[in-house]
């Protein structure tokens, strides 16, 4: 017998090793070829639902430039969009992308309450949350979630962003604020990093008040404000809010200085030329310089024949984020993103001058911000240019975490 032939009982491993190959393979190429699908939740309806619009629009063409170019590592992404509407419907929502639609990760969120309810389904079915459009102090403190990154900015990095704006221009030592504040978690948030930014540079309020969140006549507040005389209004309002108190504020042909700790340029833009005023912070306008912010806004354009702006920036970087991080990592599995995400080495390109990266103490990105500042109307040259935008904040020598000093949400520990 040859050294070539092979006996019955070799014949046998053979062919089951041969038999198990040929059928395994098939599925690992499947698996290696899928596509990889992404939850993304945010309010479409409601006092939200503008911004909800604007982030959609962007994680949809994030996803059409990711898959243009090939996906991530051969795969293309699937975006699978819900509207999130309130606590309890994302909590269901995002049940169902885990466990029906199997989503390895989900992306975006404007309320906080909701964001919250998110991270809480991410945390028991162990998947990735990177929060678009959330503020609260409390979920990057005590309600934070090993499971969930910000690349939206959080309250107080809003309060020092601005308030340096306010130190520049002596609006605040020995000065008298009259503040308005949404009378929700939100709301308190801002108000409190408020009252630590007063305290701690030698300011006071004349006028502090909490104003329910379906308000939508203030004139009774203009009344108070204009007989207190103050230095400064400061709003912080939610969603329409802010826009609905410009129009008044302008129909009481006030010129008090007026200011505030929240801002979306989309309700910059429904107040219109002729009702924006004052100076506000922001993570991101299409007016910024660089590069890829402006690659970013000619795409948006292009494609909606509408600027991009804040929320819609928040989603765009969180998927370009989110894919960076699977492409380097070589998949979707949890632990290894989060370690990846941790990594003090790991950068970001987040379209601005100095690359963002997550704080890992608390998962927040890192970032320069920016405030904003209402030109006169004869000044404005469109309907989207109505401001002006600054340089970063803070200056290029600055360690970005000085944004977050002071936030009222408690220790974050994970576990």
């Amino acid at each position: 017998m040859g050294e070539n032939f092979l006996g019955r009982r070799d014949f046998l491993r053979t062919s089951a090793v041969v038999t198990i190959g040929a059928l395994a393979t098939p599925s690992i190429l499947r698996a290696a070829s899928d596509p990889i699908i992404i939850g993304h939740l945010t309010p479409r309806t409601g006092p939200l639902g503008p911004l909800g619009d604007l982030a959609v629009m962007a994680q949809d063409l994030a996803v059409e430039q990711i898959n243009a170019t090939g996906g991530v590592n051969g795969r293309e992404i699937k975006l699978i969009k819900e509207d999130s509407m309130n606590p309890q419907t994302a909590t269901t929502k995002a049940e169902r992308l885990i466990e029906r639609d199997k989503a390895v990760m989900i992306i975006g969120e404007a309320s906080s309450a909701s964001a919250l309810s998110i991270s809480q389904v991410c945390q028991r079915a162990n998947k990735i949350f990177i929060n678009t459009g959330a503020n609260s102090d409390f979920l990057r403190g005590k309600d934070c979630k090993r499971i969930m990154f910000h690349t939206e900015i959080h309250n107080i990095m809003n309060v020092n962003a601005v308030g340096q704006d306010f130190l520049d221009h002596d609006m605040v030592k020995g000065k008298k604020w009259y503040m308005l504040s949404a009378d929700y978690s939100f709301g308190h948030d801002l108000r409190n990093g408020a009252m630590a930014f007063l305290k701690r540079n030698g300011g006071a309020t004349i006028g502090d008040e909490l104003i329910p969140t379906d308000t939508t006549d203030y004139s009774s507040y203009l009344l108070k404000i204009r007989a207190a005389k103050p230095d400064l209004i400061i709003l912080n309002l939610a969603g329409a809010g802010a826009a609905t108190f410009f129009k008044q504020y302008g129909e009481f042909g006030m010129d008090i200085p007026l200011g505030g700790f929240d801002y979306n340029s989309a309700f910059a833009w429904a107040a219109g030329i002729e009702n924006f005023k004052g100076t506000w912070p922001c993570i991101w306008t299409h007016q910024v310089k660089t590069e890829g912010s402006q690659a970013f806004v000619k795409a948006f354009k292009d494609r909606y024949g509408k600027p991009p702006e804040n929320q819609a920036y928040t989603d765009y970087i969180a998927t370009h984020i989110a894919a960076q991080a699977i492409k380097a990592t070589g998949g979707t599995e949890t632990e290894t993103l989060i370690a990846y995400f941790e990594n003090p080495g790991t950068e970001f390109d987040i379209l601005k001058a100095r690359k963002g990266r997550f704080d890992p103490g608390s998962h927040q990105l890192l970032q320069e911000m920016y405030t904003v500042t209402a030109v006169a109307p004869t000044s404005a040259t469109n309907e989207w240019d109505i401001f002006t935008t600054s340089d970063p904040v803070p200056g290029p020598n600055a360690n970005l975490a000085d944004l977050r000093r002071d936030a009222v949400g408690g220790v974050c520990q994970f576990t």
